[in-house]
């Protein structure tokens, strides 16, 4: 019992330090870094897709890593990409520098993953490992959550935010060598599964692309929004941050909402959420509403990734990993054309256009259609509460 808390413990940091800082937070800092780097908004935005295009070149390799060097082996390089890319955000001289660095940094997020998925298989008991998993896709919101703090205390010094980030991701460096095994993943279930691009998956890549992509009005440019519309500086910034990753525990619900109202339905309701959200934060005046939107969009954010998680597993039952690969591969594509979209739309047209369209962009993804609602609604052992992670 002791090895599984301490590996939950240990999941639950090395997901919040590779999603909550070296990915996530950069869209907290940076209406700071630009302001101190001189960096247009187009520019901003296409720097803020580099860590979305990190997880995306990390995550294809993860799954194959894992069954070729071992679970503790990779885990311990995410943590240690992600310090050396936070190091690099810290002591980033010019936009060149920093577009590398956020690269790096969101590698670790792919790497993080599929080994995190395998220790759960191997130490936690059958009956378990949805609540284990759970708990670590909760890392996500808890790094969310503790990187406005952050935001708060140092104000506009991100260097040193960056650098403390970067201590941090050494330290679960460390405790993975510990405490995540060894294992590695099976080949046997994957070399008996049937073709990978079914209808089911087609349409799942598509709809996990388009709610990616809508998120990055937020997890990139909702400091900035925020900033441009309510004058906040990084105190108000911090605080939407951490409505966003509180909120987003709710996502460890996920499960249970399929359980209610199947996958299509649960998707298309937190879809409708997502661009409430958007819409919100984007075009609200008012700081109550800004503070709404941020909570909504945590907590549609997270239910959605598992969503798609479950909609991924579902569809190639006999090779889950590369269901949750081909799911959080499409969000993270998404999340790289977004980015740097939704600048230039800024820069080319207006805000209000951008957070409008970027609104829309959320909603058409409730067209796709999963055709596993009913399967996953009658059966709950096919709903595993897994968290997108």
């Amino acid at each position: 019992m002791s090895r599984a808390l301490h590996l939950g413990a240990t999941g639950f940091g090395l997901i919040a330090v590779c999603y909550g800082f070296a990915r996530f937070a950069f869209g907290l800092f940076l209406p700071q870094i630009e302001a101190d780097l001189v960096l247009p908004d187009a520019v901003g935005g296409l720097i803020a897709g580099g860590s979305f295009l990190g997880y995306c070149l990390a995550i294809v390799v993860a799954a194959q890593l894992t069954e070729r060097i071992g679970a503790r082996a990779v885990a311990v390089c995410a943590a240690l990409v992600a310090a050396l890319g936070m190091l690099g955000i810290a002591l980033a001289p010019s936009a060149a520098w920093l577009a590398a660095a956020v690269l790096l940094a969101g590698m670790s997020t792919g790497l993080a993953s599929p080994p995190m998925a395998a220790a759960v298989a191997a130490v936690i008991e059958p009956r378990r490992q949805d609540t284990s998993n759970t708990l670590i896709n909760a890392g996500t919101s808890g790094g969310v959550i503790l990187s406005g703090p952050v935001a708060l205390l140092l104000g506009a010094e991100w260097r040193l935010a960056y650098a403390v980030f970067a201590c941090s991701a050494l330290a679960l460096a460390l405790f993975a060598s510990f405490c995540v095994p060894s294992a590695t993943g099976s080949r046997v279930r994957a070399d008996k599964a049937g073709p990978l691009f079914s209808v089911t998956l087609k349409r799942l890549v598509v709809a996990s692309l388009l709610m990616g992509a809508a998120s990055t009005a937020l997890w990139s440019f909702g400091s900035q929004i925020v900033a441009q519309r309510l004058g906040w500086g990084s105190a108000g910034s911090g605080l939407l941050w951490v409505v966003i990753g509180a909120a987003g525990i709710a996502g460890a619900g996920a499960g249970s909402l399929i359980a209610r109202l199947g996958v299509d339905w649960a998707n298309r309701l937190c879809l409708g959420a997502l661009a409430a959200a958007i819409a919100l934060v984007g075009m609200g005046s008012m700081p109550a509403l800004a503070l709404l939107g941020g909570a909504l969009f945590g907590a549609a954010y997270i239910t959605l990734s598992g969503i798609y998680l479950v909609w991924g597993v579902a569809a190639l039952p006999e090779r889950p990993a590369t269901g949750l690969t081909v799911a959080f591969l499409g969000i993270a594509i998404g999340q790289t054309l977004g980015a740097p979209i939704f600048g230039l739309l800024m820069s080319w047209l207006s805000m209000d256009h951008a957070v409008g369209l970027f609104a829309l962009l959320a909603l058409a993804a409730g067209v796709m259609r999963s055709n596993v609602g009913d399967t996953m609604r009658s059966s709950p052992v096919g709903c595993p509460e897994k968290g997108p992670y």
